[in-house]
């Protein structure tokens, strides 16, 4: 089973958590999908969730700050200085929506959008160190951005975290971002009907059981389950209509 218990390197997608409009049947819908189990929810902290994976931080769920906002997945990059990415963010066109703020002995967090306007997050590592189990079933697996201006979006997220981008050939645009040799994540163009921003995807044991079960707890196929050279693959919503991604992997040892 994949883990880490150090802090992530600057620039790499780190923690992803979940703006519930009602936390518990949030709890429900994602704990029995992932077989998620959760702690915390401490008033000091918002009633904030970490959701474990056979005992390792997977994933965080809370309450949304602002109850107009529909639900959704955050990504959030590692930094070593959340007010100097703040500053990069800004130079580089971006916004920061809340300015960089300690949580405690925690970490800093910071939440941004890029010019064309797709919500991130910054995390500087304390105590939390960030996601802890990776590329096994029940924990993220990949997360990617859709957008409209692929160039644009390439020379933003290179000037903030340092990417670089390599481009697959025969898929339209789609690049593969990192800032050494491990593939990170991937940018695109967006694709009509699904989402644009940022999406987390999942590692699941069988992509069809697993949308099998969305389908089955309220939740939507946006795109279905096909074959991918990456793997099998499919974009669904939850009964609250926040979007993200399966994919089969075998679990390495």
């Amino acid at each position: 089973m994949p883990t880490r218990d150090t802090p992530w390197p600057p620039g790499t997608p780190c923690w992803i958590d979940y703006g519930a409009a009602e936390t518990d049947p949030a709890k429900d819908f994602y704990g029995s999908l992932f077989g998620w189990s959760f702690t915390g929810g401490d008033p000091e902290y918002g009633g904030y969730l970490n959701a474990l994976r056979n005992g390792h931080p997977a994933a965080g769920m809370g309450p949304l700050t602002n109850p107009v906002d529909p639900p959704g997945w955050t990504v959030y990059f590692a930094t070593d200085d959340a007010d100097a990415s703040a500053a990069a963010i800004r130079a580089a066109g971006g916004t920061v929506v809340v300015e960089p703020m300690e949580v405690g002995p925690l970490g800093s967090m910071a939440i941004a959008r890029d010019p064309e306007g797709h919500g991130f997050g910054l995390w500087q590592a304390g105590e939390h160190t960030g996601v802890r189990v990776f590329n096994e079933p029940g924990s993220l697996t990949w997360e990617e951005a859709a957008v409209d201006d692929l160039a644009a979006a390439q020379a933003f997220y290179a000037r903030v975290f340092g990417h670089r981008f390599d481009e697959i050939p025969d898929m339209g645009g789609y690049a593969i971002f990192a800032t050494g040799e491990r593939p990170l994540g991937g940018l695109g163009p967006a694709q009509p009907g699904l989402p644009r921003g940022w999406a987390v995807c999942f590692a699941v044991a069988s992509t069809d059981g697993a949308v099998a079960a969305v389908e089955a707890r309220g939740g939507t196929v946006l795109h279905p389950a096909e074959d991918t050279e990456f793997g099998r693959f499919a974009v669904v919503a939850d009964p609250w209509g926040a979007a993200f991604s399966v994919m089969e992997v075998e679990p390495e040892e």
